[in-house]
C-alpha cells in the first residue's frame, strides 16, 4: 500500500513539474516577443486624429530600427532599419520615461524644422502631409505658445523631432524638443482592436487596418 501511495505521491509532483515547466516557458517567450519583436499599446488620447483614434489598439514593430537593450535602449543588433519621415513611433515621453507617447516623425537628425502659422517646413520645404488636421482656426503667435509658430530649429544627432496629426491638440517636439533615438520602442504598423467606449462598441471596420 504505501508503495502505490509513493507511486502515486510521484507522479503528482511530475505532473506539477511539467505545467510550472510549461507556464515558465511560455512567460519566458512572451516576454521576449514583447522586448524585441512586437508589442501591443492602446490609444488614450486625441492627438493623433483622425489617423489613430481613442481606443484604438495598435501592434508596434520593436525590430524595424534594431534590436534595443530594453533597459538603456542602447543597440544591440543592427537590423539595418532607421526612422523615416512620415514613421509613427512609440517612444518613451522624454519628460517622463515611464510614459510611453506615439507621434508622427517630422524630422531626422540633421533636418532644419520651422512652424509658420501652422505650416511645418523641413528643410525649407513646405512639408505635405495629408494626415495633419487643424480643427482651431485660431493661429497663435510664437511668443505666447509654439504650437502655430516654431523654430528654425535643427534636429541634432541622435534625436528625432515629431508631431500629432491633430496638430492643434498635440503636445509634441514643439513643446518639449526631440526623442532620444534610444527612447524608441518601435514604428507601429497595425490595428488589432479597436473600441469606441462613446458608444460602447467594437469599430470592426478598423481591425486589421494598416498605419502609413
Amino acid at each position: 500500500m504505501e508503495a502505490v501511495e509513493e507511486k502515486t505521491i510521484v507522479r503528482e509532483k511530475s505532473v506539477v513539474r511539467e505545467y510550472a515547466e510549461a507556464i515558465i516557458i511560455a512567460l519566458v517567450i512572451a516576454m521576449f516577443v514583447r522586448s524585441f519583436v512586437v508589442q501591443a499599446f492602446k490609444i488614450p488620447s486625441g492627438s493623433m486624429l483622425p489617423t489613430l483614434l481613442i481606443g484604438d489598439h495598435l501592434l508596434v514593430n520593436k525590430f524595424s530600427y534594431g534590436i534595443r537593450n530594453p533597459i538603456n535602449g542602447n543597440l544591440w543588433i543592427d537590423t539595418g532599419g532607421r526612422p523615416d519621415h512620415g514613421d509613427i513611433i512609440v517612444f518613451r515621453y522624454p519628460k517622463n520615461p515611464s510614459q510611453d507617447f506615439i507621434k508622427r516623425v517630422i524630422g531626422l537628425p540633421g533636418d532644419t524644422v520651422e512652424v509658420i502659422d501652422k505650416k511645418v517646413f523641413v528643410n525649407g520645404e513646405l512639408l505635405k502631409d495629408e494626415h495633419a488636421v487643424h480643427y482651431d482656426p485660431r493661429i497663435i503667435p510664437g511668443n505666447i505658445q509654439p504650437r502655430d509658430n516654431f523654430g528654425p530649429i535643427r534636429v541634432p544627432k541622435g534625436k528625432l523631432f515629431v508631431m500629432g496629426d491633430n496638430r492643434d491638440n498635440s503636445y509634441d517636439s514643439r513643446f518639449w524638443k526631440f526623442v532620444d533615438m534610444r527612447a524608441v520602442k518601435g514604428r507601429a504598423f497595425i490595428l488589432y482592436w479597436s473600441w469606441d467606449s462613446d458608444h460602447f462598441r467594437p469599430r470592426l471596420g478598423r481591425i486589421g487596418h494598416l498605419l502609413d
